[in-house]
């Protein structure tokens, strides 16, 4: 049944291409929209790897040119354009990242940021979704809701909203963290790697101010991906008898700014993992829209793995 999607998708993208050739930017544009839907349908179906990457490539390329169109459409060009000319005019306005403040930035928050720059990933950590051994309901839950809106933002708008919050759960040693290397292999986005010793300080009132500082640069870097490993050690059961003031604080800001990613379209992504679930506290395990469970691999991930090593 897929396969109609597909059919249908290379006929809109005939029409689209003679429209394109023929200077008629306003006719290509909704017909190269129309093509790209029916390709992102089909992708969810598809099974083939090989095929899947073809597509996709095709994907890019007509979603780039219709990007291009779409620029010259709102800047009112009547003739053609060369694509180098679309392409500066479709690049948006770039904001202050990695925290760098202004002229008048507080320096007590400059402080703040200054020490949250090293949870920044800059170089992608080489980690492909071939390499993780098995966990394909996992990769291909994370690859839909994390890797196509980040890449392709125009297909969820509306009321068709990615997930904002995930939890990664599972007995430790399953490759959670390993998922969250190839998240941030994959996708093009800033990606803030924190965990316990980054948030929590010494000193009264400062915790919350970096949890709030780490969101609003996430904001400011947007699109950007929050990684908390092991969020149980932040996050445990409120009215506990060991419970501390700060630890109490700290959750409530992390409440506070969850919620605030949840209904603003931010483009800000909270991906957390954790080996006791169990453990966190119920309005924390609320906010994770999302919850994956990682198993222990089976009989064809461990022999992924025993022939990744001794390729070795």
């Amino acid at each position: 049944m897929y396969s109609n999607f597909k059919e249908q998708a290379i006929e809109y993208v005939k029409q689209a291409v003679q429209e394109d050739n023929a200077g008629n930017y306003a006719k290509a544009f909704p017909l190269y929209m129309n093509a790209l839907e029916y390709f992102k349908t089909h992708l969810k179906y598809e099974k083939n790897p090989k095929i899947k990457e073809a597509i996709t490539q095709k994907f890019t390329e007509y979603l780039r040119r219709a990007e291009e169109i779409r620029a010259v459409l709102g800047d009112g060009g009547p003739g053609p354009a060369s694509n180098g000319d679309a392409a500066v005019a479709a690049r948006p306005k770039t904001k202050p990242k990695d925290g760098e403040g202004g002229d008048g930035e507080d320096p007590e928050q400059a402080k703040l940021r200054a020490g949250l720059n090293s949870a920044i990933i800059r170089e992608k950590p080489n980690v492909k979704w071939n390499d993780v051994a098995g966990l394909e309901s996992a990769k291909q839950a994370l690859q839909e809701a994390v890797i196509l809106p980040v890449k392709f933002p125009q297909f969820f708008t509306g009321k068709r909203r990615p997930w904002r919050a995930f939890l990664l759960y599972g007995p430790p040693g399953t490759g959670k963290s390993y998922l969250a290397k190839a998240v941030a292999t994959e996708a093009e986005s800033t990606f803030f790697s924190v965990s316990s010793s980054d948030l929590v300080s010494k000193w009264m009132g400062e915790s919350e101010k970096l949890v709030s500082n780490l969101f609003q640069m996430a904001r400011e870097s947007a699109p950007s991906i929050i990684f908390i490993d092991e969020i149980d050690s932040l996050c445990g059961q409120r009215g506990e008898g060991n419970e501390s003031e700060a630890s109490r604080r700290i959750k409530t800001e992390l409440l506070v700014q969850m919620q605030g990613v949840g209904h603003n379209d931010q483009k800000v992504l909270v991906l957390a993992a954790t080996n006791t679930p169990y453990a966190l506290d119920q309005a924390i395990r609320r906010r994770f829209d999302k919850r994956i469970y990682i198993p222990l691999p089976d009989l064809k991930a461990r022999q992924h793995m025993f022939k990744a090593r001794a390729n070795t």
